[in-house]
């Protein structure tokens, strides 16, 4: 088979009858196709010819998948939230799965809420605020020991001294205050209560 004017972008069949490759047309297979003027059109956003191909592309919010259409990006799959998300009329929402995390600035990982500086949390007396990923709790203050009593947990005062946890001095006597303790000398000494001379 022999083409006189030759075969550009394919192959001579028969005589002067060429076959062209996949993107090109014309008698001689020297034109390119213009694949985006197609019906059905080959890409479902936006279409821009190539020398022998085209290229796909999608509006913003969408991605290209690989069968060309396109798929919106904002999907659950596609943000990549830290604990999951909803997706409400189209757009993505990244969650906190607790009232003591919020959304950080990249809006997909969640950052916790100092429930103790910023006065949100309330502990009762004799407690005071520990601040946890997600939460807080409610601590016994220093001096206070937290025990069952009457069907219902408080935070009671320690006993120092009966509980031999002063540091007063050996010369010193130990008394017992609401959440604390104090040290006086013994007759005869002086001094602060722990230095007794």
């Amino acid at each position: 088979a022999t083409c006189g004017l030759g075969c550009k972008y394919g192959e001579c069949m028969g005589p002067n009858k060429c076959k062209c490759f996949p993107g090109f047309t014309g008698k001689t297979c020297n034109q390119d196709l213009n694949e985006c003027g197609l019906k059905p059109r080959p890409c479902e956003h936006r279409c821009m010819n190539t020398h022998g191909s085209y290229k796909c592309y999608c509006l913003n919010g969408y991605m290209l998948m690989p069968d060309g259409t396109c798929a919106s990006s904002r999907t659950c799959a596609m943000v990549n939230c830290q604990y999951g998300c909803e997706e409400v009329e189209g757009e993505v929402q990244c969650l906190c799965p607790s009232g003591g995390l919020q959304l950080g600035p990249n809006g997909r990982t969640c950052i916790d809420i100092d429930e103790c500086s910023t006065g949100k949390a309330l502990c009762s007396y004799n407690r005071r605020c520990v601040n946890t990923f997600g939460s807080y709790y409610c601590k016994c203050e220093l001096g206070y020991e937290l025990k069952y009593i009457s069907g219902r947990y408080d935070c009671v005062d320690v006993n120092e001294c009966v509980a031999n946890t002063h540091r007063c001095n050996l010369h010193a006597e130990c008394l017992n205050t609401e959440g604390s303790f104090k040290c006086k000398c013994k007759q005869g000494f002086r001094g602060t209560g722990f230095d007794c001379a």
